[in-house]
């Protein structure tokens, strides 16, 4: 009887032992991918800087910006992010 009480003791304090830290590790490892790919999903919808904001750096540097220089740097951030 002891040694039945003994082996589930073992079994439930390795159980526990065990399973909390990799549950933990799982948790974290999970969290990293879905917040990463939610992230990417809100930067492709909202990007942080708009084709007006870029027109309007050029002129506050006093230059007239062309459609292609636009594109240029719009294609550059959606390749960064």
């Amino acid at each position: 009887m002891i040694l039945l009480a003994d082996t589930l003791a073992l079994a439930l304090g390795l159980g526990l032992g065990l399973g909390i830290p990799l549950s933990l590790i799982a948790g974290a490892i999970l969290g990293y991918y879905l917040a990463t790919k939610y992230f990417k999903k809100q930067i492709k919808n909202n990007p942080p800087i708009t084709e007006k904001q870029i027109k309007m750096m050029y002129q506050q540097m006093g230059r007239k910006p062309t459609e292609k220089q636009v594109k240029q740097i719009m294609n550059s951030i959606k390749k960064t992010s």
